[in-house]
């Protein structure tokens, strides 16, 4: 159709630009009537140069187009009812030639002519299907970094990989991982040695798929020579064309039938390699009517093996790394609990305990047991370091009888001394940058007066549960956090737990805060007080939901034991000299009801002269004399003085000065004792066929 000027003239040159698009552009341009039918195309329109202008003219869109997207002849119909144009339109069609369909960037718009007329539609077509695949490919790479390496289970890894892939990019993925990478171990250099294992850690299908020829889980040597041995051995990428006479698939039969099960017809083998070493393999299949991979798709895979090969690789350090710590935390802890006579406890983890998380319980004097429960903040070795210097600092101040509050003030400077050490590391040292601080619990159990006292650095407070079946936080008073630059004080309570009561400690507060609003098995606790704790502990653990967000625990169970009234006496002695003669009949006649050997008895006695003689001395009334039958014979003397008795060496001549002395050659230990009310000063003495270390139930 020539074009005219407004004279009516010929416009030579709109004619000959005209021409050159239908001829030379590279462009695609459609003429397309108003019955969607083909007026003209140009040369550069894709499938359309072995066609004449005759064969297409006048034929429907439809039948000359291979078009992918149905809505095509519907968007043409709106253009040219509306008058609005189309502009940049992505529709999907087959191009003569190539089997896969291709995409197009098409814009329409109206063609009028006088009057208004509508004569059709003019439409261009760009192909960009390179383009489009670039662009599909960087946003799955953007979905692979947000995705994949969002967990530190080098396992699970391999479900994020393969989940991404499948079907955006691959119609089945596959994740073998070398073994002892999963361990934690280094991964093997390349080439790997003969033997070396595997694990299939991924499978992922589109659609209905025959199973795999192994499941997830299944470790085994590759067989080889393969692809895959091959790719390991030299870390290159390989796309192999799978045909049924594949030579390689002989040496894996139960792959060959699962390939021609799923009709694979392509395969894309990619290394997982960092720092020429081996961690695993990607394979990558398409399926029926995908299109076979290529060279780009190649280098994709390339880029999405190393994003995952460095997850991997970061989730097996620390895998290494919580493995170490862990072997610390266990040579740190004691294995099973220490043996008590009136407080049966158990230790238990929630979801595997922290490495910087603790449990201690230490027998004191006078058949009181010390729980303490902490968590040091940080992960890793550090934090096990740092939590097995604060339990040996508590078990060494814990020999001197501290009350818990003046316990944990000397556990706060301790704490203090470690974090002024670990700000002076040098200025590349990572660990200079994270704070030093731990929550910590610690609680005396006395079973003569059946109270806990206890106090708390941090949030942490222990759940108490009485035997009629009550359930409460006592509600330590929170003192400052250990390591911290705060300067409070620490605070004491002291709480009544009668026989049969059960408590429990954890270095998470969130477990007891919730315990403490659903009870669960601890609500019924009276009815089973000889149930074994263990069995209490494991409930517990089981009646915690799964999102109530609980971290790494570690958790102490105690359960009290009334003490024997029959094996504690008691008298409150007059200060004047003639209460040590009183003193010692009334430990004899004690002694004998006890059935206390001879020796044992006579060594007793002298221990009971030298205290009743030295409170009379140096001590202020009231004084009263204390015998606790226990897993040792325990004499108490106590005193409302406050002044500390020592140990001194008297000379030859003197007169005095040797009543500690004695005492401490007598004694198996010995000790004071500070409370509000005075000082108590007491020795304990083996009894025969027992030792200080073990306990009796």
């Amino acid at each position: 159709m020539a074009h005219r000027d407004p004279g009516g003239r010929v416009d030579e040159a709109a004619a000959l630009m005209l021409e050159a698009l239908f001829t030379q552009s590279p462009v695609g341009l459609h003429l397309i009537d108003t019955d969607l039918r083909v007026l003209r195309v140009n040369t550069a329109t894709p499938g359309m140069r072995n066609l004449s202008m005759d064969d297409l003219r006048g034929r429907p869109v439809r039948e000359v187009y291979s078009l992918v997207d149905d809505d095509v002849e519907a968007l043409l119909r709106g253009v040219l009812d509306t008058g609005v144009p189309v502009r940049q339109r992505i529709v999907r069609a087959h191009v003569e030639g190539d089997p896969h369909e291709r995409n197009f960037e098409v814009s329409a718009l109206r063609l009028e002519g006088s009057q208004r007329s509508v004569l059709g539609v003019a439409v261009t077509a760009v192909d960009v299907t390179e383009r489009e695949r670039g662009l599909a490919r960087t946003r799955m790479l953007d979905v692979v970094r947000e995705r994949v390496g969002r967990t530190l289970e080098p396992a699970l890894i391999g479900e994020e990989i393969a989940a991404a892939v499948v079907p955006a990019f691959a119609d089945v993925a596959v994740v073998d991982v070398v073994d002892a990478v999963l361990r934690g171990d280094d991964p093997p250099l390349v080439p790997p040695p003969n033997g070396t294992h595997v694990i299939r850690t991924a499978f992922h299908g589109a659609g209905r798929r025959p199973p795999p020829a192994r499941s997830v889980g299944d470790v085994r040597r590759l067989a080889g020579p393969t692809p895959f041995t091959q790719a390991l051995a030299d870390l290159s990428p390989r796309v192999v064309q799978l045909q049924p006479d594949t030579a390689w698939l002989a040496a894996d039969p139960a792959l060959a039938e699962a390939i021609r099960s799923s009709g694979a017809h392509s395969l894309l083998v990619v290394p997982l390699t960092l720092r020429d070493t081996a961690l695993g393999i990607v394979s990558l299949y398409r399926t029926e009517h995908s299109p076979a991979f290529d060279e780009d798709d190649r280098a994709f895979a390339v880029e999405l093996a190393t994003h995952t090969a460095l997850c991997i690789d970061n989730a097996r350090r620390y895998t290494r790394e919580h493995t170490i710590a862990a072997t610390v935390q266990r040579q740190l802890l004691p294995r099973r609990p220490e043996a008590h006579a009136w407080l049966e406890t158990a230790y238990l983890s929630v979801t595997g305990a922290d490495p910087g998380a603790w449990y201690d319980t230490t027998t004191l004097s006078s058949a009181r047991t010390a729980i303490v429960v902490g968590e040091v903040s940080g992960r890793g070795v550090h934090a096990a370091a740092i939590m097995g210097q604060l339990r040996t600092a508590v078990r060494s101040l814990s020999v001197f009888d501290l009350t818990p509050d003046e316990l944990l003030a000397r556990l706060h400077d301790t704490a203090g001394r470690l974090a002024a050490e670990r700000a002076h590391l040098p200025l590349s040292d990572p660990l200079r940058q994270e704070a030093l601080t731990a929550d910590c619990v610690y609680a005396v159990h006395d079973p003569l007066t059946g109270t806990c006292t206890m106090a708390a650095a941090g949030r942490l407070a222990p759940l108490v549960v009485r035997p009629d079946g009550t359930v409460s936080l006592p509600g330590a008073p929170a003192g400052p956090t250990l390591g911290s630059t705060e300067g409070a004080p620490f605070a004491a309570v002291e709480i009544d737990v009668p026989a049969g009561s059960v408590l429990v400690f954890a270095s998470d507060p969130l477990l007891t805060s919730y315990l403490a609003e659903f009870p669960g098995p601890l609500a019924t606790v009276s009815e089973y007080a000889d149930r074994p704790l263990q069995e209490l502990g494991d409930a517990l653990v089981y009646s915690l939901p799964a999102d109530l967000g609980v971290s790494d625990a570690a958790v102490i169970v105690a359960r009290t034991r009334a003490f024997p009234a029959d094996r504690c006496a008691a008298w409150p002695l007059d200060p004047e000299p003639a209460s040590v003669a009183d003193a010692r009949r009334r430990t004899r006649l004690q002694l004998a009801e006890w059935n206390v050997d001879d020796e044992t008895a006579y060594n007793i006695q002298l221990i009971v002269s030298e205290l009743v003689t030295n409170a009379i001395r140096y001590g202020r009334s009231p004084l009263e004399l204390r015998l606790i039958h226990d897993r040792t014979l325990t004499c108490e003397m106590r005193d409302a003085g406050s002044a500390a008795p020592h140990l001194r060496h008297a000379a030859t001549a003197d007169e005095g000065g040797r009543g500690l002395f004695i005492i401490a050659q007598l004694a198996q230990a010995w000790g004071t004792r500070f409370s509000t009310l005075g000082k108590t000063i007491w020795a304990e003495q083996a009894l025969s066929g027992t030792t200080g270390s073990e306990g009796s139930v």
